[in-house]
């Protein structure tokens, strides 16, 4: 068997950052990778004459160089390099108010404009609004202390420099929204985002909304020029760089242990040994399939139990590449979301009684923000939503291009209906991916991308301070979406770099956890 310090499985997101972490810390470390391409979903695939980008929306956390976020923070001490575009405003919503009122709203980039639109929006909303972006930026230093100590913060500390966020952190997004007394159109407007972290307002902890949102306004987002496939491709180039092996087409199949301990995997391309492995691969298939059973640990059983039937979001995107620039259809904003309404726990119980009563999108234009992602005179488009096990229960594998194709036809007419853009007559090339493209591309149960949802008991907070307990398997730690940052581009990168520096302190300890 060959030997290697660090084993790492699967090259999404989370396992390209753990990479190249160990091989600047000089660890020997082998990548292997079940498809020819890194990057799980952070990838790219062609129609015709476009290159489509399959799942990035916009990447928060980055920010500009002289206000950097975590994720260039990250990319920057690892030496990737990467061509950013910055993307025009934050979002353009249309739907109806609480009130039953219609809402179109257009919020922009930075923490004041966002509180003067809101002002323009809601009128006498700016000294509540300043005081939620104060509270988000307590948060947000909050959770840079807690990542930085590993999980290890000091109470005191906590308690006398971020006193809020420990009285808001763990408490429903919506709860705390109404003990702010933020006006009720406000809240509308600010519950736009849950269905980036894919749990809805009512179980959302404040500490993870309140981070994603100020990271948003106050950075902006960005997305790369050549899709993320770039993302990928640039931290492969840099993890051979520093000395790094990659085996594509080379799938995991078994952890091998030396009694209770790591000592090396089995692979579809023969054994290898190691001292630690992280496990970029859902905990369910990890301790379901992966482990030998005497050695899952009790605790990981009663967690699975409790999360059992708490997938988080399950993707359902459809790509439409026209034969048309974007201003000719009348499409000016980057990304649109479309709710039926705003009470998001009402549009998240819709969405998963399936496509008979789910009625949200986000729509994307992504040449609004680079205008050379395609070929000239033409535009790239997408929808994304949810999907449900209800879709999907009864259906026969003869149905499945029929129901995907009717999904495609609803996400086009809702545009037309709701923002007045008709894309009909100009689409040159389409595809849609369902959960069970992702499922069958990822190795996601049920096309989970984002890993269980992080919701109530089980949010962002209680993942994060559990990092602070030792991890019940010797040598072999899991990473990704399943990890304490929670799910998304942004927390896959922290989340590599955060548990590969757990992994080495391990390490430097001889082992021992």
């Amino acid at each position: 068997m060959k030997k290697y310090d660090v084993v790492i499985a699967g090259a999404g997101n989370a396992g390209l950052s753990a990479a190249i972490q160990m091989a600047l810390a000089g660890k020997k470390t082998l990548l292997i990778e079940q498809h020819n391409l890194p990057g799980g979903c952070a990838s790219s695939f062609r129609r015709g004459r476009f290159e489509i980008e399959p799942s990035l929306h916009e990447l928060c956390d980055l920010g500009p160089a002289d206000n950097p976020g975590d994720v260039r923070t990250i990319f920057d001490a690892y030496g990737v390099k990467v061509d950013w575009i910055k993307v025009p405003d934050c979002f353009r919503v249309i739907s109806t108010y609480s009130d039953g009122t219609p809402m179109d709203v257009t919020m922009p980039s930075g923490v004041q404009p966002f509180i003067d639109q809101m002002e323009v929006y809601v009128p006498g909303s700016r000294a509540k609004m300043t005081e939620l972006f104060d509270l988000f930026e307590e948060v947000l230093d909050g959770i840079s202390y807690i990542t930085a100590s590993a999980g290890h913060a000091d109470s005191n500390v906590l308690k006398a420099k971020y006193p809020n966020m420990l009285r808001t952190g763990a408490y429903p997004t919506q709860k705390v929204f109404d003990a702010l007394k933020l006006p009720k159109k406000c809240q509308d407007i600010l519950a736009v985002y849950w269905s980036y972290l894919g749990v809805d307002m009512e179980h959302l902890a404040f500490i993870h909304y309140a981070a994603m949102v100020h990271k948003y306004v106050s950075r902006s987002a960005y997305i790369p020029k050549h899709t993320s496939h770039e993302i990928s491709t640039a931290m492969t180039e840099r993890f051979r760089e520093l000395g790094g092996e990659i085996w594509f087409n080379c799938r995991a199949e078994q952890f091998l242990f030396d009694g209770d301990r790591l000592c090396g995997v089995k692979t579809s391309m023969g054994d290898v040994a190691c001292d630690y492995a992280l496990a970029n691969i859902n905990p369910d298939i990890l301790y379901g399939k992966m482990i030998p059973k005497e050695l899952i640990p009790e605790r990981e059983k009663k967690l699975s139990a409790a999360r059992d039937g708490r997938f988080g979001a399950r993707m359902f995107t459809a790509y439409f590449c026209l034969d048309c620039p974007a201003e000719a259809l009348g499409i000016k904003d980057y990304s649109i979301f479309l709710p039926k309404s705003s009470d998001s726990a009402k549009e998240y119980r819709d969405i998963m009684g399936g496509m008979a009563t789910n009625d949200y999108s986000i729509f994307l234009c992504y040449n609004i923000a680079n205008p050379d992602i395609s070929p000239e005179g033409t535009c790239i488009c997408s929808f994304t939503t949810f999907g449900s096990p209800v879709d999907w229960n009864g259906l026969s594998d003869k149905d499945y291009v029929k129901f995907k194709n009717d999904v495609a036809r609803k996400f086009l007419k809702s545009l037309k209906d709701k923002a007045g853009i008709d894309l009909a007559g100009h689409i040159e090339e389409v595809a849609v991916a369902t959960p069970w493209t992702f499922a069958r591309y990822l190795g996601t149960p049920e096309g989970a991308v984002y890993g269980h949802e992080t919701a109530d008991w089980d949010g962002m907070m209680a993942r994060m301070m559990m990092l602070s307990t030792d991890y019940p398997v010797k040598g072999l730690r899991p990473i990704g979406a399943a990890g304490p940052r929670g799910d998304g581009y942004s927390a896959a990168y922290i989340c590599g770099q955060l548990v590969a520096k757990l992994a080495l302190k391990d390490l430097a300890e001889g082992g021992k956890q």
